[in-house]
């Protein structure tokens, strides 16, 4: 495939890239950043302008929708696409991507004038990449590939078929929302009013992933009141905050942590810790592919915030524990066909597809159990939510192959 094929892909991510749309934990709001709402909106404009039809904001969940009618003289199922628009927690401003041509697999990339580097030493991702197009950071940002390659797939796809009506496929319903990356993003998502039979979420890594088995997940929010007096008197007075959250955490398996655990391992990971003697706060996340040892792991959780309360007799450690998603297999069990579809996809484009357990989780998910059978599909991201992120172009090009596939093929499939 020739970089000709989709003119507008690349400078269409590398200006999606530049907008700053990072998601904000702290915020009540939909979307929890207003860059994101003013991205929505400008992608609206942009949908308009390329012909898609209605194409409207959700009023309650902010998702940007846009359909493509069909141009088939039969009846086909309606599939979805649906993407992300905000990036993680990691610096965002003033993103400034950089261009590596050719890349020869082997040599170390400087980021710029950061002071970081890629290298295949540290990072054998990149030796698979020799001689395409990679799209890195400065060093400074991250890129927001994730999932800003998989919004400029989607939106790049839209225009093509829309230029080659020869290309013959049924309804598809696009999807681009919010606030993903904090966990809320797909909670209010409307099912109906998208009106998909089944979607996709282009919201992976590398060529190939074909993702439907994701981790269930939860987030601890934890405080802790101490009680700080001089240390000439503190025998017996004392109350040490910052001792007490290490107390809390060397009582969980000392295994089960992200940076010991592969596979379908789950674990106990403390995200933020901080404060003094008088107050600390404390985030978990917690994961586990298997929906008993992922409840096991939260009622281990609150014993031991129990027992600590009880010994030092009185709540001073108070937790906020709250699901975020579910695996994504359980919901997708009765409707492995979705699945299929995206294989076979793939499979028509000799690329393999590369299916494992995700040690992770996407607004499919979510999606899948409020109804709508919703895996997710490469994008082409490596290293996400860090300076280090970067992505090439030929892979995004593949997804975009893997996209008009999938909706030639669901043109075929007989209405269930």
């Amino acid at each position: 495939m020739t970089e000709e094929k989709y003119p507008e892909l690349l400078p269409r991510f590398l200006k999606y890239v530049q907008v700053e749309t990072r998601s904000d934990p702290q915020s009540a709001t939909v979307p929890s950043s207003p860059k994101e709402t003013a991205f929505l909106k400008q992608l609206a404009q942009e949908l308009q302008d390329l012909g898609l039809s209605n194409v409207r904001i959700h009023p309650q969940n902010s998702y940007l929708l846009a359909t493509i009618p069909s141009n088939l003289d039969h009846d086909a199922p309606v599939v979805g696409l649906i993407a992300h628009i905000d990036t993680a927690d990691f610096n965002a401003d003033h993103v400034r991507p950089q261009m590596i041509d050719d890349y020869d697999g082997q040599s170390d990339i400087a980021l710029s004038d950061s002071g970081y580097q890629l290298s295949p030493a540290e990072f054998p991702s990149l030796k698979k990449y020799a001689h395409q197009t990679l799209i890195t950071t400065d060093g400074r940002t991250l890129l927001g590939a994730d999932d800003k390659s998989g919004v400029a797939e989607i939106v790049t796809m839209a225009s093509y078929l829309l230029k080659h009506p020869e290309i013959k496929h049924g309804t598809i319903q696009i999807g681009l929302g919010p606030d993903e990356e904090i966990g809320t993003g797909a909670d209010h998502f409307d099912v109906k009013d998208f009106g998909a039979d089944f979607a996709y979420t282009v919201d992976g890594g590398p060529l190939g992933e074909l993702e439907y088995e994701t981790f269930n997940a939860a987030q601890a929010e934890i405080t802790i009141t101490g009680k700080d007096v001089h240390t000439g008197v503190a025998k017996g007075t004392m109350i040490n905050a910052i001792q007490v959250g290490i107390d809390l955490h060397n009582r969980l398996p000392e295994h089960d942590r992200a940076e010991e655990t592969a596979g379908r391992e789950g674990f106990y990971h403390l995200y933020k810790f901080n404060g003094g003697v008088d107050h600390a706060e404390m985030t978990y996340l917690i994961r586990d592919h298997d929906r008993q040892k992922f409840e096991e792991r939260k009622q281990n959780l609150k014993q031991i915030v129990a027992q600590l309360n009880e010994q030092l007799g009185e709540e001073r450690i108070q937790m906020k524990l709250y699901d975020q998603y579910y695996n994504l297999k359980d919901a997708l069990k009765d409707h492995m066909e979705v699945v299929a579809i995206a294989k076979q996809a793939m499979e028509n484009l000799d690329i393999e597809p590369v299916i494992y357990p995700v040690r992770g989780g996407t607004d499919g998910s979510t999606i899948s159990y409020l109804g709508l059978p919703t895996p997710n599909l490469f994008a082409g991201g490596e290293n996400m939510h860090s300076r280090f992120e970067y992505v090439s172009l030929q892979t995004m090009e593949k997804a975009l192959d893997v996209l008009l596939e999938i909706v030639k093929l669901t043109a075929q499939t007989p209405i269930k």
